[in-house]
């Protein structure tokens, strides 16, 4: 966990040393704006290190503005540094020619054009969310069909604030679930901003029952604040407990960084198997182990897909199934890209959804 900490913070400093480099040289401004536009840059990206500090010590508007300042900045920063990389390369091999990087207006232009478009574009993207209906027939014991809203990854705090709570509770309401499972990290990393916005009354307008497991960042929010939150908001925790509603079992599973995380097989063992079950697990890790415990369905998120590409590509190199669906023996699973989004407010080649699971017993042949 130190060594990904420490890249964690040894990656943006590179890109920042690189793309300060190359931007220098590109702009075709006189000494005092080139002095003047890193000042800026070197305050936005200034803000990602400086949200490590504790900033619910700050008013919670400037906060949120430290918070999304520096992660948007970040997420910039990558396309940025993928941008010039391309640019080098073309230089180096000849298809360009060197005054591309140097004092050049129209590749200054192309790229914080590019970029703004890029962003604005990625950024309404991540509003819309996207609903992924699933159907599943099952031969187990149903006292009706049920309709169950399935959401991870809300990470409401700083960024996903009230408002946006209140149309995603509306997205669930209008569904008129029997049911809402959240698969964890409906906390981003404190809950003091989500009690400032009295979100746990958002929370209590949900039509149905919410079931929800923890997630590593109800860890880094600090495990009792996230119950006292929980409890609050009337969501039922689900940490390595199994309980019947609505005729099926539902076993929540404690999260995978957890210390005292016990064994599915356990979780499952005093289960009656005629029922229909399902698993919610925060990060998508040993999938064979709810096929070995007999669950009929698992349900994680935790991945969001990589957020932008192209990190969808190492969350594909990471995780057996990193999105969608997937079949083992017997039990189906679904791995969500999430609801919100932790950071930014960006999605590119990627999106923001929640699941509407309708399970039906299966016809007779």
């Amino acid at each position: 966990m130190r060594y990904w900490t420490l890249i964690f913070f040894l990656l943006p400093l590179a890109g920042i040393a690189y793309a300060t480099c190359r931007i220098w040289r590109l702009m075709p401004f006189g000494m005092w704006c080139k002095v003047g536009v890193m000042i800026v840059l070197t305050l936005c990206l200034a803000c990602f290190f400086i949200q490590f500090s504790s900033l619910d010590r700050l008013p919670l508007p400037v906060a949120r503005a430290i918070y999304e300042t520096g992660n948007s900045s970040l997420f910039i920063l990558l396309y940025v540094v993928m941008a010039l990389l391309v640019m080098d390369a073309l230089r180096i091999a000849h298809v360009a020619p060197k005054t591309l990087m140097v004092s050049n207006w129209a590749t200054t232009l192309a790229l914080a054009g590019g970029m703004a478009l890029l962003f604005t574009g990625a950024y309404f993207h991540y509003l819309h969310k996207a609903r992924q209906p699933l159907q599943i027939e099952t031969a187990k014991e149903l006292e009706r069909p049920l309709k169950i809203v399935m959401l991870a990854d809300l990470h409401l705090g700083y960024h996903n604030g009230k408002e946006e709570l209140q149309r995603w509770v509306g997205l669930i309401n209008a569904e008129h679930p029997d049911l809402v499972l959240i698969g964890g990290d409906i906390i981003d990393r404190s809950a003091g901003p989500l009690f400032a916005q009295h979100m746990q009354d958002e929370f209590r307008r949900i039509s149905a029952p919410v079931y929800a497991c923890f997630g590593n960042h109800e860890y880094y929010s600090g495990h009792d604040a996230a119950i006292d939150f929980y409890k609050a908001a009337g969501i039922n925790v689900l940490n390595d407990t199994a309980v019947t509603a609505c005729g099926i079992n539902i076993v929540g599973r404690d999260d995978f960084a957890s210390r005292h995380r016990r064994r599915l097989a356990d979780l499952t063992a005093h289960l009656d198997k005629r029922r229909f079950t399902i698993v919610i697990d925060h990060e998508p890790h040993h999938l064979e182990e709810a096929e070995r415990a007999g669950a009929d369905f698992q349900f994680s998120g935790h991945t969001h897909y990589g957020q932008v590409w192209p990190i969808s590509w190492i969350e594909n190199a990471i995780y057996e199934d990193a999105y969608g669906p997937l079949q083992k023996g017997q039990t189906q699973y679904y791995v969500t890209s999430g609801m919100g989004i932790w950071g930014a407010k960006f999605r590119i080649g990627t999106r923001s959804e929640y699941v509407v699971l309708d399970l039906i017993p299966k016809k007779e042949s």
